[in-house]
């Protein structure tokens, strides 16, 4: 195979696990598309975002000025790279969004599907 571009779809179709497991879209089905041409293409399956109410709350963070989206996941969720899930929780697509203004109020939670204290009160 000349170019490189093409193998891209085969060895992500030989991975396992294409995404690691701090990764949106880790869960996220893989699937086949088959071409008219008989070639087949490799893709990831739609992620449908939840909604913020389906977080468990841990606590809230006060914005400082200049502060990072990624220091602030990787301070109280371990993991600069989880910063989409503040971005979940708070319902923003976009994670620059969360930082612009200093003293909004983000909400750390626990991640989606992961019951905590206001769950387990009912």
């Amino acid at each position: 195979m000349n170019d490189p571009f093409q193998a891209i779809p085969q060895l992500a179709a030989q991975s396992a696990e294409p995404f690691p497991p701090n990764s949106r879209y880790h869960a996220i089905r893989r699937l086949t598309l088959e071409r008219g041409d008989g070639t087949s293409v490799v893709y990831v399956g739609r992620r449908f975002i939840p909604q913020p109410e389906e977080f468990d709350l841990l606590l809230e963070h006060t914005v400082t000025e200049s502060e990072r989206l990624d220091h602030v996941a990787a301070r109280h969720l371990g993991d600069p790279e989880r910063f989409w899930q503040i971005c979940d929780a708070n319902g923003v697509l976009r994670p620059e969004e969360l930082v612009e203004t200093p003293g909004r109020r983000l909400r750390i939670t626990l991640p989606a599907g992961i019951p905590g204290a206001a769950t387990s009160r009912g």
